[in-house]
């Protein structure tokens, strides 16, 4: 698929950059005021602005076209770049050009989640978010691992002008290889496909956000790799482990969905949702590096898997001229539901100490992701009744008035009895639906 790989290149580009960026943001800044606090702020300006450019401004890819704003975007993140890369530049001004550019990725994740779909068609869906996932993991590590080799060799200016690079050549990759197509604001919405959805959007959509926010407790213990490793006496080296071991995870967690290529139900998603928090479970007991290490990967792979499951069956639920405003904004807050899951995490462990904290985590996933599921159930239960009750009118109303022996109407049996008709099983509605897995 030539549009999806045009997509796929054009992300991979702009991941690469924007860790290139962070790393050579904190040497700049770092050097220039020898603060910690000013490095640690000029990289959270890397991701706070992007909450509020997913809240305001993803339903730019609704109104329109979604390949313009790919290209519109990365153009403007392409400039603030190169100004960046100026020497001299004030602080002050580099902070403003450095939250700019993190909002500015908002509507181009927008615009990218709600355009995948069409490009891939909603049958390879989950197979391209698997891949687009697990590509993304390695793009980050390869990032951070590429930015500290550059940086011993170039200053910080230069690789902040390959990250300006880097989205120039995104916007003339999706501006060749991706084709255009009308905003889709005008266009006659679709109706809901899947035959197990839903009604009600209350029933759908909203327990799909809660369990994208349930993924910010699973990336509790990649925020307390430091005191953990520190408990474990694992030494600089070990908490870098640590730290690799959830992207390491989600990476081959995307890539086996990819392989398993199946249909994904709310069934399934809610059992990952609730297998992800099992590993952090055992950490309450605090084991050694090696059996951490592989605990922290098995729930970054479920994680993984059941978040791209979200994300398909979201798709489903979401017709397609609201899909962008509803795909940024759920990328909004799967970021700030790691950010204050990470924040609580660390409060949690000043308290406990870390091994507890972060079974803690766990423990809370489990629940959570149990409790959204019987949430979603009674809601849906709620939306198929509904679907079965008949339109009432004057003759289904006759039944009942025979009840209540206002009418003398009456049916002959085969044997000549004579008796009040009953009235009908569920009147003239359509029968409950069946869901793809048999519920």
């Amino acid at each position: 698929m030539p549009e999806f790989r045009a997509l796929w290149l054009a992300e991979l580009l702009s991941i690469l950059g924007d860790q290139l960026a962070r790393v050579a943001l904190a040497v700049l800044v770092y050097g220039r005021t020898s603060s910690a606090m000013l490095a640690a702020l000029t990289y959270a300006l890397t991701f706070a602005p992007a909450v509020l450019g997913g809240a305001f401004l993803s339903g730019l890819a609704d109104r329109f076209p979604r390949r313009a704003v790919l290209v519109v975007t990365d153009v403007v993140r392409a400039v603030l770049a190169a100004l960046m890369a100026l020497p001299g530049v004030p602080l002050g001004v580099l902070w403003t050009f450095v939250a700019l550019l993190s909002m500015a990725s908002g509507p181009f994740k927008a615009a990218q989640l709600s355009l995948l779909p069409t490009v891939v068609g909603k049958e390879q869906y989950v197979s391209a978010m698997s891949l687009r996932a697990a590509s993304t993991q390695v793009a980050q590590l390869a990032g951070f691992a590429c930015g500290g080799l550059l940086l011993a060799v170039v200053p910080p200016a230069a690789v902040l002008g390959l990250n300006a690079g880097t989205f120039a050549l995104s916007a003339l990759i999706v501006l060749t290889g991706v084709r255009a197509r009308p905003a889709v604001a005008a266009q006659p919405e679709e109706p809901v496909s899947r035959p197990d959805a839903p009604v009600a959007p209350f029933a759908g959509v909203l327990p799909i956000f809660a369990m994208v926010m349930l993924v910010g407790l699973f990336v509790v213990p990649e925020g307390l790799a430091a005191p953990y490793g520190d408990a474990l006496g694992a030494g600089p080296v070990g908490v870098g482990l640590l730290m690799a071991a959830d992207p390491l995870g989600s990476a081959l967690g995307a890539w086996l969905l990819a392989r398993r290529g199946s249909t994904p139900t709310w069934h399934s998603m809610v059992l990952l949702a609730a297998l992800a928090g099992v590993p952090l479970l055992f950490c309450s007991a605090g084991p050694a590096l090696v059996p951490s290490l592989i605990l922290w990967a098995v729930t970054g792979g479920l994680s993984t898997a059941y978040l791209i499951q979200a994300q398909a069956l979201l798709v489903e639920l979401v017709p397609d001229q609201r899909r962008g405003l509803v795909m940024g904004r759920l990328a909004t807050s799967l970021y700030t539901s790691q950010g204050l899951a990470v924040v609580l995490g660390g409060a949690l462990s000043e308290l406990t100490g870390p091994f507890r904290a972060v079974g803690g985590a766990g423990l809370l996933g489990v629940v959570l992701a149990s409790c959204v599921g019987v949430w979603w159930g009674r809601g849906r239960s709620r939306a198929e009744n509904d679907r079965a009750e008949p339109h009432m009118t004057d003759d289904d109303q006759m039944p009942l008035m025979r009840i209540s022996g206002t009418s003398s109407r009456t049916d002959t049996s085969a044997d000549g009895d004579t008796r009040p008709a009953s009235p009908p099983i569920g009147g003239q509605g359509r029968p409950l639906s069946t869901s793809n897995d048999g519920d």
